[in-house]
């Protein structure tokens, strides 16, 4: 018989069928799988909405009034009304300096004594001074800005009336109380799918290389890419049902909006799988151990997702060469686009872009899986 006689079929769709029906199985039988897709993400967004809170509420300061002119007063009076700070009055810096120091005020207002005739100075020099503690380089920053707007929203209510005052009044797009809870459990959804889909499925198939079963299975009649489809798609199937549990526990028990569509979040959400599962395949694929596959699929898939994708840490605030490398992180992509389908909507020229690039990187990974599997089988 010629070996063209001999060729397997490239694709079967019965034999990818009974494939999908023994790896979903061995995944509903295995607790560990089912731990990490359905009560790993409950876990997960529990902690980013309450643990993980990043909104600044009530700052403890100081303000020291050494002026008792009715300005003065009036100005520490609009610090006292303020949410945003819970402040200890003083009428010397010494009475608050050692609380900085101490860690118990993030910092403290000066109103000084000549706060009266500084105020009607045509110079337009400093009114107050402002201290803060540089431990915490974002509460400072906060404060400091804080306190200067406490300062000019004072001033434009002494003058309401007068002509050529102008007035501000800041508004927020897309997020107008400023939770932290509103982009951060979107944000926990690209990771709790980055586990799903890189660090579940390198563990999951390197297990059946340790274990001799892949090489089982790669001695039946089923082609490569029926072997890699089959194994890959019913952790597709699990990832997607991990995600809208997800997306229904924020919008339904932590109020987060849904501003969008389910159809655009169930559209981008399966297109990062792609990069995803193919990431998780081809570390198995390299590896063939579980130990191994972990630590690489934590350094080269989690901890990207955690660090570079701007689920905490702004991209733009970045060194270059680290923001550069964020171009080739999927997750950068899915949380943008889920950023956008919570807060803002089905903004498509802001979503197709992003699917398209996600797409393009897990081609990548699919072929290099597919290439390296391949080799395996020489």
């Amino acid at each position: 018989m010629s070996s063209g006689n001999r060729m397997i079929p490239e694709f079967n769709l019965r034999r990818v069928a009974a494939l999908v029906r023994k790896e979903s199985l061995q995944a509903i039988r295995d607790p560990s799988t089912i731990l990490i897709a359905f009560a790993l993400p409950v876990v997960m967004l529990l902690l980013f909405a309450f643990a993980v809170n990043l909104d600044i509420r009530r700052v403890p300061i100081g303000v020291v009034l050494e002026s008792d002119g009715p300005a003065a007063q009036s100005l520490a009076a609009a610090f006292s009304g303020t949410r945003y700070f819970a402040v200890t009055p003083a009428r010397d810096r010494r009475e608050v300096a050692e609380a900085v120091l101490g860690g118990r005020l993030r910092g403290y207002v000066v109103i000084p004594q000549d706060f009266e005739q500084r105020l009607a100075s045509i110079e337009g020099g400093p009114l107050v001074q402002i201290i803060t503690d540089g431990t915490q380089p974002n509460t400072a920053n906060f404060v400091s800005n804080y306190a200067q707007g406490v300062i000019s929203s004072w001033r434009s209510s002494r003058f309401v009336g007068t002509t050529g005052t102008v007035t501000f009044e800041p508004r927020f797009w897309f997020n107008q109380e400023i939770e932290s809870r509103r982009f951060l459990v979107p944000g926990a959804i690209a990771i709790i799918m980055t586990m799903i889909g890189t660090l579940l499925t390198a563990m999951v198939v390197a297990r059946e290389w340790e274990r001799g079963t892949m090489e089982a299975i790669m001695s039946t009649p089923a082609s490569v890419p029926e072997i890699l489809v089959g194994k890959l798609l019913p952790y597709f199937a699990l990832g997607m049902a991990a995600m809208v549990l997800s997306a229904l526990f924020g919008t339904l028990v932590l109020g987060v909006p849904l501003c969008g569509s389910w159809l655009a979040l169930l559209l981008i959400s399966a297109v990062f799988l792609v990069p995803a599962l193919g990431q998780g395949l081809l570390i198995s694929a390299l590896t063939k151990n579980q130990f191994i596959a972990a630590q690489v699929a934590l350094f080269s898939g989690f901890l990207p997702a955690f660090m570079l994708s701007g689920f905490l840490f702004e991209i733009d605030s970045m060194p270059t060469p680290i923001r550069m490398l964020t171009y080739v992180v999927p997750a950068r992509y899915y949380v943008a686009s889920l950023q956008t389908v919570f807060l803002a909507g089905d903004i498509w020229t802001v979503l197709w872009p992003n699917m398209l690039v996600m797409l393009g990187i897990g081609s990548v990974f699919s072929v290099i899986a597919r290439l390296a599997t391949h080799k395996r089988l020489d």
